[in-house]
């Protein structure tokens, strides 16, 4: 099997500090890495259609929400893990794009409703399918469909693990 960038970093660590063991890195250092250059794909394909990952972030969670596409800017920053500050800026951003509008809750009149446009439905429904296909496509030249069966249960545990101590 080739060697990658990890196994050349693991070598020089073991050399470097033989009394630690740096085992762990085989699995971190590629996990980031491989987050590193899906967002670096994610970022290039995005590119093609005005979007940023962080403005494409806000409209896929809005449009997988179903009609009427909409959330409160609070479920918004807490499902992307942002602040409020953040999320305001980021609204602003694609309100100004034509992307989402903000109105007044009905409930709720000091309350805000961010929802997509018209426009910003049929930029998801444009772009996600090609996202997709994307990804597919990588996957498969990586895995068998049954290799990644046996992967995701694992990477979901690793997850669930994580976001229980972070």
């Amino acid at each position: 099997m080739a060697s990658d960038k990890i196994d050349r970093i693991l070598e020089q660590w073991q050399q470097e500090l033989p009394q630690v063991n740096v085992a762990p890195l085989a699995v971190t250092g590629r996990l980031l890495r491989i987050a590193r250059l899906l967002e670096k794909q994610r970022e290039t394909l995005l590119a093609k259609y005005g979007l940023s990952v962080w403005s494409f972030d806000v409209l896929a969670t809005l449009r997988r929400q179903g009609p009427p596409y909409q959330l409160k800017p609070t479920d918004l920053y807490s499902l992307l893990m942002l602040s409020s500050g953040a999320m305001t800026n980021r609204i602003d951003r694609l309100e100004q794009d034509g992307i989402v509008v903000r109105s007044r809750d009905g409930s709720d009149r000091r309350s805000v409703i961010v929802q997509l446009t018209p426009k910003g439905i049929a930029l998801a429904d444009e772009v996600m399918p090609v996202l997709f296909a994307q990804e597919s496509e990588l996957l498969a030249q990586f895995a068998t469909p049954e290799e990644l069966e046996t992967l995701v249960p694992l990477l979901r545990r690793l997850l669930l693990s994580l976001e229980e101590i972070a």
